[in-house]
Parts: C-alpha cells; sequence; structure tokens
C-alpha cells in the first residue's frame, strides 16, 4: 500500500472529530435541558439516584460509550451504589444482586436501546407492569432515551476519558487520605 492511502486512511480512522456539543451548543443545550426534565420526571416518578445510575450505565454499556461510563460509575459511587453490582451489571439477569424494580428498570432500559427487537420489548414492558407504575415506566424510558442520545454525542465527538490528575493533599491531611479529582458534571438524566 503507498503511503499516501496510509496516511488517508488514519486521517478518516482516527482523525480528529468534531465535537457536537461544541460545534452545535444550541441544539446540545436543548439536549441538557431534556435531561433536566427527564431528571425532573424520575425524582417525581419515585425513581432514586441509584436506579436512574443503573439505567444510565446498563445503556452506555450496551452502545460502548467510554465517556458516559466514566460519568455514570462515578456518579453511581457518589449515590451509594456499590462496585460488587456495578461490576455485574452487565449479568444483571444472572445475578440475585438486583431488586425487582431495578431488574424491570434495566429490562425496560435495553429493549429502549435497541428496539427493533419487538419481543424482547413486549417481554421488558410486561414485567416492568408488574412492578412498576406508569409514571416509573413513562420515567425509565424517559431515562434510557436521553442517555441513547448522549451517548451517540459522546461516541461520534470521540469525548476522551482521560485520567485526571489527583488534587493535592494538603500538608495537614494524613497520608491516608486519598485525594481524587473532582467529578465532571452529570449532563444526563
Amino acid at each position: 500500500m503507498n503511503d499516501d492511502v496510509n496516511d488517508d486512511a488514519k486521517d478518516v480512522a482516527g482523525g480528529r472529530r468534531v465535537y457536537l456539543d461544541k460545534q452545535s451548543p444550541a441544539a446540545y443545550r436543548a439536549l441538557v435541558h431534556t435531561a433536566d426534565a427527564v431528571r425532573a420526571t424520575a425524582a417525581e416518578a419515585g425513581l432514586d439516584r441509584i436506579l436512574v445510575e443503573l439505567v444510565n450505565l446498563r445503556v452506555s454499556q450496551i452502545n460502548g460509550c467510554a465517556y458516559c461510563l466514566d460519568v455514570h460509575t462515578r456518579a453511581a459511587l457518589r449515590a451509594g451504589e456499590t462496585t460488587r453490582r456495578l461490576g455485574v451489571l452487565p449479568a444483571w439477569r444472572d445475578t440475585e444482586l438486583f431488586t425487582a424494580r431495578e431488574r424491570a428498570a434495566l429490562a425496560l432500559a435495553e429493549a429502549t436501546t435497541d428496539p427493533a427487537d419487538g419481543l424482547a420489548q413486549e417481554r421488558a414492558y410486561g414485567e416492568a407492569r408488574a412492578v412498576l407504575n406508569d409514571e416509573e415506566i413513562s420515567a425509565v424510558i424517559w431515562v434510557a432515551i436521553t442517555i441513547n442520545a448522549f451517548n451517540r454525542v459522546s461516541i461520534f465527538s470521540r469525548h476522551p476519558v482521560r485520567d485526571a490528575a489527583p488534587a493535592p493533599v494538603p500538608a495537614s491531611a494524613p497520608a491516608s487520605v486519598p485525594a481524587s479529582a473532582p467529578l465532571p458534571a452529570d449532563a444526563t438524566a
């Protein structure tokens, strides 16, 4: 292969992407406003933060969005989620670690992320009907729709996940207190 062709392939395959949020800020702000409304809807429906973050994470796992996985893993941990449950989230059906409500929400989130599978969608909706009310079902689906949109923005923009430099620990702090980098603002539901 000649070098010019290799350089062109690198530009296409690994070149700089347009950050959609920066290139079209009005559209991105509208998506953030949607996320704010969905967050309020979820709270009004009585969905706790951990359940919302489980939905955000499961959808982001399916879509392969590293940036959103980073943001929402940290948000879930802040909300009190355990590393054990986060570790087995991709296999949630094969564990007893998730409540019936969480299982129903995760099934709905997966069906929302892959709506072409009508049978899975009907099964998920039936399971949800058994344990969630109409407000909760609607809120879970809106959370999944919203994080799917943010996943696409981050995936197509190739938003990076960088290793944040730890914050300096004051000299007066005990050595056992770990320094932690600030968490990014949570823009999604």
